[in-house]
């Protein structure tokens, strides 16, 4: 059995009371004393502390060509026209056409700097490391925080006022008491708040001083999960996978017209030939999101059928829970495409199928500053 990695903030996890479990191949807090539900509105409210040190930060910089053009080679996003200083949503994809994982690009002027998720890390490192032109350095001496919420904000610009300047999918390395911090004005909960790339051995210290506002707690992996998902986020894993098309899982957005047939970078990336041809003729099943009737929550791997009784399974719930903020149960699956907002399926939960309406995605209107 492979032991479990620590991130720089185990110690400071355990002091504050939080529960541990294993995640992605590292020891993670799923909740702290306050609890999933109360943790969830406290980062809707004020602010939430995550610790996401278990992503992988890669730098990634050209030995010959553009770093840029060459990792157009293996993500359909528009990475050689993004600006400096500023990072975009992008996803690796497989000759078959499905996702390989989806990646965060920023564009740090001579290099990019890439987050990718743990549990593909390695895969993605060892993807990269086999383009030419490149060089490719995992960065291992770092942690990385997210601060999400209403008062994000005001919390960070505290400590460092050059933060208070960013906007949304704005990146900047800002000076922190000696040390860099790398920001980006991002997050996955559907809130305003930052990712922080900060040096591990001084991780805790810097988690420290933000818990110290009043308004910031520490959040764990739970109510990360139920935020996201108010906030209409994919999970890799979950709603998207290598068997699984860009179209299928509603991420077409990512491919921007100058990668799509007829456009000035066609293609040239991994199943290409799979995915435009879908993308212009629209996906046979596309991911939707789902308000199940009643307070009983549809989970993972729940049966959606297209009748009351009888009828045939048209898809499985991927992402599934209580949504605090919502009041209610939400969840996603990957259904028919001519099913629309308003529409009722049902959901088989322990033999007896409950009517479950096809819902606009996200659940929550996002808070991102523009």
């Amino acid at each position: 059995m492979t032991e479990l990695k620590r991130t720089p903030l185990y110690d400071l996890h355990v002091s504050l009371g939080g529960k541990m479990v294993p995640f992605a191949g590292w020891e993670m807090p799923v909740q702290f004393p306050m609890g999933v539900m109360g943790e969830h509105l406290h980062t809707r409210e004020k602010a939430g502390l995550f610790d996401v040190s278990h992503m992988g930060q890669v730098l990634l910089r050209a030995t010959g060509a553009d770093p840029a053009g060459v990792l157009e080679t293996v993500v359909p996003a528009n990475i050689v026209g993004l600006p400096e200083g500023r990072q975009r949503y992008g996803i690796f994809t497989n000759d078959q056409g499905g996702i390989l994982d989806d990646l965060m690009i920023a564009n740090r002027g001579d290099h990019l700097f890439l987050v990718v998720n743990a549990a593909c890390a390695d895969q993605d490192i060892a993807l990269l490391q086999a383009l030419d032109g490149v060089e490719v350095t995992p960065v291992t001496d770092r942690a990385l925080l997210a601060l999400q919420g209403p008062e994000a904000g005001r919390v960070l610009s505290a400590i460092i006022p050059e933060a208070a300047a960013l906007k949304f999918m704005d990146v900047a390395i800002l000076p922190w008491d000696g040390d860099e911090l790398w920001v980006s004005r991002s997050g996955y909960t559907g809130e305003d708040g930052f990712e922080i790339s900060v040096p591990a051995a001084r991780a805790r210290e810097f988690a420290e001083t933000l818990l110290k506002d009043e308004a910031v707690a520490p959040i764990g992996l739970g109510a990360r999960d139920s935020l996201r998902l108010e906030a209409g986020m994919p999970l890799y894993g979950h709603d998207m996978d290598a068997g699984v098309t860009p179209g299928a899982a509603a991420l077409g957005w990512s491919i921007p017209k100058l990668r799509r047939a007829g456009g000035e970078r066609e293609g040239g990336f991994p199943g290409a030939d799979v995915i435009l041809p879908e993308l212009a003729n629209g996906a046979a099943k596309i991911r939707v999101g789902l308000r199940p009737e009643g307070r009983a929550p549809i989970r993972e791997g729940v049966a959606i059928f297209d009748a009351e009784t009888g009828g045939a399974e048209i898809g499985r719930v991927c992402s599934g829970g209580f949504g605090p903020s919502v009041g209610g149960p939400v969840a996603m699956a990957i259904l028919p495409a001519d099913l629309s907002e308003g529409d009722t399926v049902w959901a088989e939960l322990r033999g007896k199928r409950i009517a479950v309406k096809i819902a606009a995605l996200p659940f929550i209107k996002p808070d991102y500053k523009r």
